[in-house]
């Protein structure tokens, strides 16, 4: 198995990147290949700008549209050699592990623009199946692919909980968990949390650790959350659940088909005779 670890922390002495050394010492030890993508040690540039496509708009066009403007640099191969570097190392990977400080309930800014100009249309999203629908939200240029995010808070455990101030941890986490991975289909695995990082001692680190070499010798056996595929009749031409999916539930937890909970409606999985489809594949 291939392994992709992009890590987004200013000290590489950290806690995080103390972690990092465990988890490649671990994916070593288990024979899989890696590559790392430390972003501040590459002084990787966050900020999307016309410079990345080496040139502003189309055909008598003069101002920027990014979205067109990274399809067409990616299918013209113009994009920067720093981004199509990434691109190679995500398309060589089997499982992307993102690895960073929560900061103000999100990723650093370094990591935030790596998504911006490294998931570029074309590449990452905006694609089409064979039936002309959009490829989005469990298909995608990522599918087949495993994402798991390694990430440590100051606070304790419990206010991350289901009823913590700060809100459950996996809705924390969704624009990127369901946002991003599931968006561009790939698999979004339970995310690694270490709690209690500015407090943490030489037992809480070994503890962590530990439970981290667990996590990595799992890459390949853990069950994905559970996130709805768009095309399937859970969804309807408005993009809305259906009535038969999670019937009265609303928001982000909505949006998981977990067995008693408003699990995915018998309508989805016989929808074109598919069947269920497998997380992070597209359906056959």
């Amino acid at each position: 198995m291939k392994i992709l670890w992009v890590f987004a922390h200013p000290e590489r002495r950290s806690l995080n990147g103390s972690l990092m050394d465990e988890g490649l010492d671990e994916l070593e030890a288990l024979g899989y290949e890696h590559r790392v993508s430390d972003l501040y040690a590459m002084d990787f540039k966050p900020v999307v700008d016309a410079a990345d496509f080496r040139g502003v708009g189309g055909a008598g066009c003069d101002r920027l549209f990014v979205g067109d403007s990274q399809q067409r640099a990616y299918r013209e191969q113009r994009l920067g050699t720093d981004v199509r570097g990434e691109q190679e190392k995500i398309e060589w990977a089997d499982v992307l592990v993102f690895h960073f400080p929560l900061w103000w309930f999100g990723p650093p800014a370094i990591l935030k623009g790596w998504f911006d100009r490294v998931l570029v249309q074309g590449f990452a999203f905006g694609l089409k199946d064979d039936r002309g629908r959009t490829r989005r939200y469990g298909d995608g240029g990522l599918v087949g692919k495993r994402a798991l995010i390694v990430t440590s808070v100051g606070a304790r455990e419990s206010g991350f909980g289901g009823r913590g101030v700060h809100g459950q941890v996996d809705e924390v986490l969704f624009p990127l968990l369901h946002g991003t991975f599931w968006y561009t289909g790939a698999a979004a695995l339970p995310p690694f949390v270490v709690y209690g990082a500015d407090r943490a001692d030489g037992e809480a680190f070994a503890a962590d650790a530990t439970r981290l070499r667990k996590r990595l010798a799992e890459l390949d056996t853990a069950e994905p959350i559970a996130y709805r595929h768009e095309n399937s009749a859970d969804y309807g031409d408005d993009l809305v659940l259906s009535p038969e999916a999670a019937p009265g539930r609303t928001g982000l937890g909505a949006h998981r088909a977990e067995p008693g909970a408003g699990g995915r409606s018998p309508a989805a999985e016989a929808k074109d005779g598919t069947g269920p489809r497998v997380p992070g594949r597209p359906a056959v």
